[in-house]
């Protein structure tokens, strides 16, 4: 497959000053793209984009992952602004450290909102303008998609999600060219983590991933890994090869479930008769 080239291309990127984001908008500005920088410190994503060069490379908007309106109105203006949208990059998250039985609701919908409801909107604001340049869209999901761990129920769960949101859209878009892929990194540095450390209860658990399953990989082959994924418009990105098996045995059975089930114009015989609210009352 050729080489997917960023140069000249526009990205929009939600959670973009995170501790990924902001490492991530670095390179995709060194291979040439144009960044729509998304987060909801819009003050701080038009700094990051006043780093980044002059509004012709870079802008920023304030977004809140949870108000579709709001994702909505900065990917109109976005496409606007640069003409085009041809990347989408869905990485706004957030984590926790508690248990199901003692874990306050708000917490939980508030982590579910955001980590797989605002993939959601991500997605479905920036669609129509991926649809025109028959372009990409990426979620940042984890490793926690597969290997589901204690105290993190609405985070491996928002994770697990994603990754299924991801195979489903796939399928959905695939007859406009769209491609669709879901980024599956295992544990690295980033201020989220530093908040994992801190609390007495992740640190316990985890031992501060200094060594063992556990252990952080360098957020440099994380980036890396990503930028290499969107290159080829992957549909599953794994950054480290001890992790890739863990996360390509769910799947093995994707591609003949694909091919078998869903032949010719299938879906988007299905996606035309679908009514909006997702069923048709009988009664």
């Amino acid at each position: 497959m050729p080489r997917y080239d960023l140069a000249g291309r526009t990205v929009l990127l939600t959670g973009s000053t995170g501790g990924l984001g902001t490492a991530l908008a670095r390179a995709l500005h060194d291979r040439g793209a144009n960044l729509a920088l998304l987060d909801l410190d819009g003050d701080l994503a038009q700094r990051q984009a006043a780093d980044l060069g002059p509004t012709t490379i870079a802008r920023g908007w304030a977004v809140d992952v949870r108000d579709l309106a709001s994702v909505q109105s900065a990917a109109d203006a976005a496409a606007e602004h640069f003409g085009r949208i041809d990347v989408t990059i869905a990485g706004a998250g957030v984590g926790s450290m508690a248990p199901l039985e003692r874990i306050d609701p708000a917490a939980w919908e508030r982590i579910i909102d955001i980590n797989l409801n605002g993939v959601w909107r991500t997605f479905r604001a920036a669609l129509p303008h991926v649809k025109e340049t028959k372009g990409y869209m990426l979620a940042v999901s984890s490793m926690a998609a597969f290997v589901h761990s204690p105290l993190n129920g609405p985070y491996v769960a928002s994770k697990a999600g994603v990754w299924a949101l991801c195979d489903a859209t796939r399928l959905e878009v695939r007859h406009y060219g769209v491609r669709v892929g879901s980024v599956h990194p295992t544990f690295f540095k980033t201020p989220m983590m530093d908040d994992v450390h801190s609390d007495p209860a992740g640190n316990t658990l985890w031992q501060g991933n200094k060594s063992g399953l556990w252990k952080m990989i360098p957020l440099r082959t994380v980036v890396n890994s990503i930028v290499a994924g969107i290159e080829r418009r992957s549909a599953l990105i794994v950054p480290t090869r001890m992790n890739a098996i863990a996360a390509r045995i769910p799947g093995l059975v994707r591609p003949l479930v694909d091919r078998i089930g869903f032949p010719g114009n299938t879906i988007p015989d299905a996606i035309a008769q679908a009514s909006e609210a997702g069923w048709i009352s009988r009664r």
